[in-house]
């Protein structure tokens, strides 16, 4: 099991990656576009749209590869001087808090989804369901849920990562 999670959580991280790059060299295309207007060029239209429910999209695909790995940005001033037990126990409380927010997180981008989809809203320039956006940003949000409970099952030892991810000991 924990192959497929570590897996699926490292190809959406690349998958976000790849969506960062096509946002970019979409904006590049569309910003050189305005730029060279005076040629009978012009921006990308609904750049703007695309950006928007890219970078979403990017980024719930990059948290659970994040969580996994303990890569999020730590301010670690003091824990070089906590005992190890508190260590663990800060890890497995933060882990909890992380799971719990990413559970809100989750139920209300499918509540918002559900609504956006209810009422038919259409983004401005390209007319295409906002819902779809949440939609597509709702799959690896579901599948953080899992990421981030079994991140919890590790701390408390009724999981084990790969040896690979496996923290050297005093690590966090």
């Amino acid at each position: 099991m924990q192959h497929l999670i570590y897996g699926i959580s490292r190809a959406l991280a690349w998958l976000g990656a790849a969506v960062l790059i096509v946002l970019a060299v979409l904006s590049v295309v569309s910003i050189s576009g305005r730029a060279l207007s005076q040629w009978g060029l012009g921006p990308v239209p609904g750049d703007f749209e695309l950006v928007e429910a890219g970078t979403a999209f990017a980024v719930f695909c990059f948290l659970p590869w994040t969580h996994l790995t303990r890569s999020h940005a730590v301010v670690d001033l003091f824990w070089g001087l906590y005992p190890p037990l508190m260590k663990k126990l800060l890890i497995v409380v933060s882990d909890a808090v992380m799971l719990l927010l990413w559970v809100l997180l989750t139920w209300r981008l499918a509540a918002g989804m559900q609504d956006y989809r209810a009422t038919q809203e259409l983004t401005f320039i390209l007319q295409f369901p906002v819902w779809w956006g949440y939609a597509a940003c709702l799959l690896p949000g579901v599948f953080g849920c899992l990421v981030y409970l079994w991140r919890l099952l590790e701390d408390v030892g009724l999981a084990r990562p790969p040896l690979r991810f496996t923290a050297p000991q005093g690590g966090h």
